[in-house]
């Protein structure tokens, strides 16, 4: 079994709960607009390794390390992510076409600041945006997402609020 913390929209903010939250994860996940890069020095502190992919509000360093997109396995599950993705029904263009190429499981992205977990039957996925863990934008409530991969499937998947928006502590 594999178990995954998932964020996104970070803008440059790391809450503190998220630390206890990802505490007995395997991999931290970070689906674009991470913000500052302070925000993974942060998270690297759980010792866990981190796989993101950056967002439209990142900066040049950021984008140079890591990519618009990543697709790879784990436990048998194929994954695909990338920030601007949308969802089932209502992908954007370029996530539509990563879909088609690559015929993933599980799709993973950010962007909306809307925490959203849906079945694609046209695709055969499960299409998951964690929604927002910063301060900023149009989200009222701060969350992440844990799930966990065993036997090329998603076992267990839940969503954590962090508490709201304007809360800092």
């Amino acid at each position: 079994m594999w178990k995954i913390g998932l964020l996104s929209d970070t803008h440059g903010h790391t809450d503190p709960k998220i630390f206890e939250v990802f505490k007995d994860v395997d991999e931290i996940w970070h689906a674009g607009d991470i913000g500052d890069y302070q925000v993974c020095r942060q998270l690297a502190t759980l010792k866990k390794p981190i796989v993101a992919v950056h967002g439209n509000i990142d900066d040049p360093n950021i984008r140079a390390l890591y990519p618009e997109a990543i697709l790879h396995e784990r436990e048998g599950v194929k994954i695909l992510m990338i920030h601007i993705g949308g969802y089932p029904g209502r992908y954007a263009a370029k996530a539509r076409k990563l879909i088609e190429l690559h015929r993933p499981q599980l799709f993973i992205c950010g962007h909306s600041h809307i925490l959203k977990v849906m079945r694609d039957d046209r695709y055969g996925l499960l299409s998951v945006n964690p929604g927002a863990a910063g301060i900023q934008g149009m989200h009222t409530v701060k969350t992440v997402l844990r799930l966990q991969l065993q036997g090329g499937k998603v076992v267990g998947l839940e969503a954590v609020e962090l508490g709201k928006r304007g809360a800092i502590v």
